[in-house]
Order: C-alpha cells, then sequence, then structure tokens
C-alpha cells in the first residue's frame, strides 16, 4: 500500500486558536507530511483562512455564520456548535459528489469536535473511519454541585450528552460503525460503556504533541518556600477558587505563595475569598495575560497547581510539565491519566472542604520536601517528553489507519 489518502473532517480547525481545535491542527499538520490529506472545514469569520494555514493540503470549507461570533452567542457556540448540522449536510453532500466524480479515499478521520454528542456525516459512507480523540462528558462530583452552576440553559444542554448517547439513533449509529474511536483519557471508554457501547474499538490517546522544549530555569529549593501557579480559564469547575482556599491551611507557612494567569466568570468569587480569608497578601492574580508571561510565570514557578475536577484533557499540563514543573491535579479525567506518580500528586474529590485540605497537604509536602519536588519535576519533564513529537503521533496514526484498511480488506496485517 502506497502513500494514503486521507479524508479529514475537522469543525473549526485553526492552528492559530488554543484548545482542542489547536491540538486537532498540529495533529493533521503532521498528518499531512505523511498521507494525502483533504480536510473538510469550517472558514472562521476574522480567523486566517485555513488553505493558508496547511499549504499542500487540499482544503474545503464552508463559511460559519457571523452572528455566531457576537458577544451573545460566543459561548453557545463554543458550547453547543449548533452551526454542526448544518456543517454536517455540507460535508455529506461533499462526499457523495466526489464518490460520485471517481474520488477515492483509503480511511477518513472526524478528529474534532471532541464532545460525544454530534453524529458524524462520515456514517452515511463506504469509507472505514476513525473518530476522536474524544472527550467531555465528566459529571460534577456532587459533593461539589452546589457550588458549580449547574442551571443555565448551557449546562442544562450538556447534562443532556449521556441521555443522548444512550438514545441518540444517529450518534450511536455513527459510533458503531467507526473503525476505531479515540478517547483524551480512558474514562471514555467508561463513558461508552455505560451507554451498552462497550463492545466498541477503543484506544485511549493523549491530544498533544511535543514540540521543542524550553530551557529550564535554576530553581532554588529551600524548605518551607514555594511557588504555586494555576494557569486558566477561571471557573469553578478548573479548581482556582480550592487552591485559594488551601492556602487559608498554610497560613503557617508564609512563603508559600500562589499566582494565578487567567480570567473568568469566578475570579472575582476567588477574589473576594482571598479577602475574606485572609490570604490575599499571598495570592497574585494576573488575570488573562500574553503568552510570553504566561511562559515567564511557568519558568518562576516551583509547582503547577491545577486541581480542576471536570476536566477531560488539559493542554496547560504538557506545557506545565514542559518547564519542569511537578503537578498538583485531581485524580479524575484527563488529570489522571496525564500525570503519573513520577511527576506529580493526584487527589481525590469528595467535598470542597475536603479538597481544599487535600491541595493544601500537597502544597504543604512539596514545600517541606525539595528533594521530593526536585523529582517530581524531573519526572514530569522526562514523561511529556515521552509522549512523543506531533510527526511520532501521525505516523503511529498512519500505521493504524493501514491496520484498519488491512482488516476491512481481510488482508494480513
Amino acid at each position: 500500500m502506497g502513500r494514503l489518502r486521507v479524508l479529514v473532517v475537522a469543525f473549526g480547525l485553526d492552528g492559530d486558536d488554543v484548545g482542542e481545535t489547536y491540538s486537532a491542527f498540529q495533529w493533521v499538520q503532521a498528518l499531512s507530511r505523511h498521507a494525502d490529506v483533504t480536510v473538510l472545514g469550517t472558514a472562521r469569520r476574522t480567523r486566517r483562512p485555513l488553505a493558508d494555514q496547511l499549504p499542500g493540503v487540499e482544503v474545503v470549507t464552508w463559511p460559519e455564520p457571523a452572528v455566531l461570533y457576537t458577544t451573545r452567542l460566543e459561548r453557545l457556540n463554543a458550547m453547543a456548535k449548533p452551526w454542526m448540522l448544518v456543517f454536517n449536510r455540507q460535508v455529506a453532500r461533499w462526499i457523495a459528489a466526489a464518490l460520485a466524480q471517481g474520488r477515492r479515499f483509503d480511511i477518513a478521520h472526524q478528529i474534532v469536535p471532541q464532545a460525544m454528542r454530534y453524529a458524524t456525516p462520515l456514517r452515511r459512507f463506504d469509507i472505514p473511519y476513525v473518530l476522536g480523540p474524544l472527550g467531555g462528558g465528566l459529571d460534577t462530583p456532587p459533593g461539589f454541585s452546589a457550588e458549580v452552576d449547574q442551571g443555565s440553559g448551557l449546562m442544562r444542554l450538556r447534562g443532556l450528552d449521556g441521555w443522548r448517547l444512550r438514545h441518540d439513533r444517529a450518534l450511536r449509529d455513527g459510533l458503531n460503525r467507526a473503525a476505531l474511536i479515540l478517547g483524551v483519557a480512558p474514562y471514555i471508554q467508561d463513558r461508552l460503556r455505560v451507554a451498552g457501547l462497550g463492545h466498541l474499538p477503543f484506544r485511549a490517546v493523549l491530544e498533544r504533541g511535543q514540540g521543542a522544549l524550553p530551557d529550564l530555569p535554576v530553581r532554588q529549593a529551600r524548605p518551607g518556600a514555594l511557588n504555586l501557579l494555576h494557569v486558566g480559564r477561571a471557573i469553578r469547575t478548573k479548581g482556582l477558587r480550592d487552591t485559594v482556599r488551601a492556602m487559608a491551611h498554610l497560613r503557617d507557612l508564609p512563603d508559600v505563595r500562589l499566582v494565578s494567569a487567567g480570567d473568568g466568570p469566578d475570579l472575582a468569587a476567588c477574589k473576594a475569598e482571598a479577602a475574606q480569608l485572609g490570604v490575599a497578601d499571598r495570592i497574585t492574580f494576573l488575570g488573562r495575560i500574553p503568552r510570553p508571561e504566561v511562559d515567564r510565570a511557568y519558568a518562576a514557578a516551583d509547582v503547577f497547581c491545577f486541581p480542576s475536577f471536570r476536566e477531560p484533557m488539559g493542554g496547560v499540563f504538557f506545557e506545565a510539565m514542559e518547564w519542569g514543573l511537578p503537578v498538583i491535579t485531581a485524580a479524575r479525567g484527563g488529570p489522571d491519566f496525564i500525570v503519573d506518580d513520577q511527576s506529580g500528586l493526584r487527589l481525590p474529590v469528595e467535598t470542597p472542604e475536603q479538597f481544599a485540605r487535600a491541595i493544601a497537604e500537597a502544597a504543604r509536602r512539596l514545600a517541606d520536601d525539595p528533594g521530593l519536588r526536585l523529582r517530581l519535576g524531573q519526572g514530569a519533564r522526562a514523561r511529556v517528553q515521552g509522549f512523543g513529537t506531533w510527526d511520532d503521533k501521525a505516523r503511529d496514526m498512519i500505521e493504524t489507519y493501514r491496520g484498519l484498511i488491512a482488516t476491512r480488506r481481510g488482508a494480513p496485517q
């Protein structure tokens, strides 16, 4: 079998963005160096054309309506993706026309969106296909339900995901027909199993590849002193408020300090709690800052404390580990897959009070033991190096494609 012809379906693909669309872009860009790739995507308003971002790749896009990028609808568009239904019809029509004209694809891959709430248009065609890496769908720990806003329309919409996974025929048909389902972490297979889809071919893969590593700063480690760093959007589930509360349990360690980089709806509440608990003088809230300043924050930190308890993956973990930072996080979802015992401390999540104390105990342990901090930092750096480059991931995916194609044809692998 020669160079593969790969059809990629990727809603919102954008190398100038962040999060899942950026990771997917890096993966597609690497794939294009090892296969003939055709991308079906969306033309995002005010963004650089995808064809300009992927020179040498056949790119077909359809524009999303400008109204979806207004302030009022931006959050709805990011979470619910109302244009997906239209996009899927456009993709289906394009594939049908291409096949009618004699085009052939060895395999297809719908790489974004991550959420398991959209029925793939690929199910309508006789092309083997891969879905994912799929993510999302983590529930809120029961002990946190009173503090997490689950009453908004968007959150109620999100709450339907489990029901749809069990009952939406089109969604289930698309999953059942897939040659392989990729998940951002093993918990995705648990979600499939609960929905009666545990029989499907599944593999957990990290959605991040490794680029050039930064030069490590010289960190002065002395007992009792610790610079904690939290980087991410300030929403309740990202654990910033829990970290602020943990600081109140560390009053006897005045040289333990926290820096927060990120903005969001929970930031005001975090600042208020810091003042109320009497720890505001040991916490710096930077808000949203440019990328170079984020990197300087990583370089100045001793520990990355990101106890996000409903996190499907979290690109910030990779960033922090690249900077040689040990990690304090939650023992659930994506973080439980990314971070191991050689790179950080993973904590059980039961109630806000328990969680804040656990974060404080983990921080105290690292403050009191600079040697442990150094070993975990080295382990974090080594682990992220072991994840491989984007080209490593692309080559592995090409081999996976070949195996799936051979199996479908009944040929020996």
